[in-house]
């Protein structure tokens, strides 16, 4: 399977600039509906990049906002590119949203978690007993979705390699998730990830108290290309939410900044790894 390059980003990409032509020529979603013939919901979704648009469509568009020459070119070339599909879109069945798109592509990405291991540092065995716990008990889509998490984790070691920044609760560690030998393996895997020259990782000890934040996972995604904006991704039992305003991904990296300034440095985060590392292993 290959990495390559996110049709989702550029599909973000394409709906920003759609809308913004839509702004510069002065129409509401409804005036492009009714010109072009098509439902306000379409054109909607088509803008917050929910829908690609067909050939036809994207022409149509760009005939109505009057863009002509490289800026169309690079317009219709966009929208190819976001016609691709990426290697996570053969487990469209056990990914319900655009993140594993958008990680694909992102330069770097922050990540907080309260209670278990991010994705991109799981061992299988670890993956496979947190899949397990999420009421998926069929042994084939378990076994896809660990597949999933196995091949995100392909960025990390890649010339281009993701820099990836973790900052975890304690909770995390100590949490045997599949029993003190499979969490053993999985701290021995984060002593040996934190080692790598693109991977930050910071504990959060529980002697630090109550902290700005504290409970709520997030991950803070930065992309290569500066016309591609920050993204926020949550999560929680009600589903993933995508945050992408300016102001709405600026509280979130202070929010981040203050976790990483209340958490162990690096050298100390190791320790304590490896520390609770010994006590799983019965050592």
């Amino acid at each position: 399977m290959g990495v390559g390059r996110s049709p989702t980003v550029r599909l973000r990409r394409l709906a920003g600039e759609l809308t913004r032509l839509r702004t510069e020529s002065g129409f509401s979603r409804e005036d492009v509906a009714n010109r072009l013939g098509m439902a306000s919901s379409t054109v909607y979704r088509i803008e917050t990049g929910h829908t690609r648009p067909q050939s036809r469509t994207i022409r149509d568009l760009l005939d109505l906002y009057a863009v002509e020459g490289s800026r169309r070119a690079a317009l219709l070339e966009l929208a190819r590119e976001a016609g691709r599909r990426g290697w996570w879109h053969a487990f469209g069945d056990v990914l319900p949203g655009p993140y594993v798109g958008l990680e694909a592509e992102a330069a770097s990405v922050r990540n907080y978690e309260p209670l278990l291991v991010p994705g991109l540092l799981e061992t299988e065995a670890y993956a496979r007993a947190v899949v397990g716990a999420a009421l998926v008990k069929d042994p084939e889509e378990i076994e896809r979705r660990v597949t999933v998490r196995m091949e995100r984790q392909r960025r990390l070691v890649m010339p281009d390699g993701l820099d990836l920044w973790v900052v975890l609760d304690e909770a995390a560690l100590r949490r045997p998730v599949g029993g003190p030998p499979v969490m053993a393996e999985q701290l021995r895997r984060l002593a040996e990830a934190a080692t790598q020259p693109n991977v930050t990782l910071q504990v959060l000890p529980f002697e630090a108290g109550a902290y700005l934040g504290m409970g709520s996972s997030l991950a803070i995604l930065t992309f290569p290309d500066p016309e591609d904006a920050d993204v926020v991704f949550l999560e929680n039992m009600g589903g993933e939410l995508y945050l992408e305003s300016q102001e709405q991904v600026r509280r979130y990296v202070q929010v981040f900044d203050h976790l990483r300034a209340a958490a162990l440095g690096p050298e100390k985060s190791l320790e304590k790894i490896d520390s609770v590392e010994k006590e799983m292993a019965g050592r």
